[in-house]
């Protein structure tokens, strides 16, 4: 996870400078979304992706990075509506086990209006964190139920180009407003 927080610092844009990723980020992937329908990578073609990898049960890294993703659209979409319409917001959870479809639709519902929901079993899972190189794994409080496990995980949030490259990302303690700025500068609406 330390070494993906200071690629993120390293190679990240919201500095403003056009630094090259050293390594791929991203790749095919096949979910299912919070409506139940299966979808795949290329589902997403011809629009940017913001993505976020987390849990629902996290206690408070998610909450804060989904926030701060559905406060920077808002104000983005303040600016510039047709460029924002042009983002969908993802939440992938790294914990298929405990949720489900119908938690996720509840739960990034509280976000962004338009924030989709992904889960996958378990091979899923891996393979999606593997070619984004997300760390994820559980881990027990002393004296918790088997069921009353965290996840630790990286709290990155990627915004993935109209054929689905990496463009930049978000290291976990990036304000609203410089995401936002940072939007801005790579999403601009569609030539009419």
């Amino acid at each position: 996870m330390a070494a993906i927080v200071f690629m993120a610092a390293l190679f990240s844009s919201p500095s403003g400078a056009d630094t090259p990723f050293p390594f791929k980020i991203g790749g095919p992937f096949t979910l299912t979304d919070h409506d139940g329908r299966t979808v795949t990578d290329k589902d997403f073609r011809g629009r940017f992706m913001l993505i976020y990898f987390g849990y629902t049960y996290c206690p408070d890294i998610c909450p804060t990075n989904l926030q701060i993703m559905g406060t920077a659209l808002e104000a983005f979409s303040a600016r510039d509506t047709a460029a924002a319409e042009r983002i969908v917001p993802v939440f992938v959870t790294v914990d298929p086990d405990r949720d489900t479809a119908e938690l996720m639709k509840e739960y990034v519902a509280n976000f962004h209006p338009r924030m989709i929901g992904l889960r996958g079993d378990a091979a899923q899972t891996k393979a999606v964190t593997d070619s984004y190189r997300m760390h994820a794994v559980k881990v027990w409080p002393e004296g918790a139920a088997q069921d009353e496990y965290l996840v630790n995980h990286s709290s990155i949030t990627f915004l993935m180009g109209l054929e689905g490259e990496l463009v930049t990302l978000f290291p976990h303690d990036t304000s609203s407003e410089k995401m936002a700025a940072v939007l801005a500068k790579y999403v601009v609406a569609p030539e009419s």
